[in-house]
């Protein structure tokens, strides 16, 4: 059995792991003790802003720092990222100040907080902004390489990390991870499976269900939906001819438009999006919502073949 861990500790381990780097600098609303940048805390008081909950404070305190030579990491729930939404615009994104904003407990998958905590539009919202890099892990060994790799990239980012556990894939193969590069976890020639975040082992269970009914899908960690990986995806048109996309958002906006808006601009074949369809989730556990929101394993899996019989 590989190992389970969630995504938000790989965060929490990055900050210590960046705290050689005297320009580190953490931002928290309230919520450190569930983002995991509660470890830094502990360790660098004097190099840690407590906020309170005044997340649009945060943004601009992180804007000043950004600007002041330090490179600041912020982070708080997801749904309350939106909240400052505005300030992340015009004073991060606008001046292209590297502020590294991370938004914890995302998607429906965070389950029986219910539908006013589950963010479906984060990766949607701050994939619009320019300059922002938006990432979205499926593992903590990911999370915490991409974050360390943050610290050398001069603009903002946002990265989505999650609550739950989730099986590790990166033990061994932490030198496959690099921002803005897919990474090809299985080989087939019928599909494309795309997934990202808690969907990535979601697509790798819906590929041996398609491996029993003779089907091979390829199946890609992408977990940065900007810049997005189109080399990748474009030979993968080509090679499969046919394209799934997984993720626990709305379909509205996130991975599933972002590669849709690369199809059709280039290479038009037929794409299945699975994700959030246009609604709001509600209160259930971490699985139920999968199922309820039809997204887990075996909707990737009919997806495939509506895909394929699309050729």
């Amino acid at each position: 059995m590989s190992r389970m861990a969630a995504t938000r500790d790989g965060y929490g381990q990055a900050l210590l792991d960046l705290a050689a780097n005297e320009k580190v600098v953490v931002l928290e609303a309230d919520l450190g003790k569930s983002t995991k940048s509660l470890h830094f805390r502990k360790e660098y008081p004097h190099r840690t802003v407590s906020c309170g909950i005044g997340e649009q404070n945060m943004l601009l305190t992180a804007a000043g720092l950004a600007a002041s030579g330090y490179v600041p990491f912020a982070s708080t729930f997801a749904i309350f990222t939106e909240r400052a939404f505005e300030q992340m615009r015009n004073g991060v994104a606008r001046p292209n100040l590297a502020v590294h904003l991370c938004g914890s407990h995302g998607g429906t998958h965070t389950g029986t907080d219910g539908s006013s905590a589950q963010s479906i539009e984060d990766l949607a919202i701050f994939r619009t902004l320019p300059n922002v890099i938006v990432l979205h892990p499926c593992d903590d060994v990911s999370t915490r390489l991409l974050t360390n790799q943050l610290a050398d990239i001069n603009q903002p980012s946002y990265t989505r990390t999650a609550r739950n556990k989730t099986p590790v894939l990166y033990d061994g193969r932490e030198d496959e991870i690099e921002i803005g590069k897919g990474v090809v976890l299985q080989n087939g020639d019928d599909v494309a499976i795309i997934a990202c975040g808690v969907m990535v082992s979601e697509a790798l269970k819906a590929a041996e269900q398609l491996a029993d009914q003779g089907i091979s899908a390829t199946v890609v960690d992408m977990h940065t939906i900007k810049p997005l990986d189109e080399d990748l995806i474009g030979r993968l048109a080509e090679k499969c001819g046919a394209i799934v996309t997984a993720e626990d958002h709305s379909i509205i906006g996130g991975l599933g438009s972002a590669v849709a808006e690369y199809l059709s601009s280039n290479l038009p074949k037929p794409l299945e999006r699975v994700g959030v369809k246009d609604r709001f989730g509600e209160s259930g556990q971490a699985d139920e919502m999968l199922e309820l929101m039809e997204i887990s394993s075996p909707f990737i899996a009919e997806a495939a073949i509506r895909a394929i019989n699309r050729k």
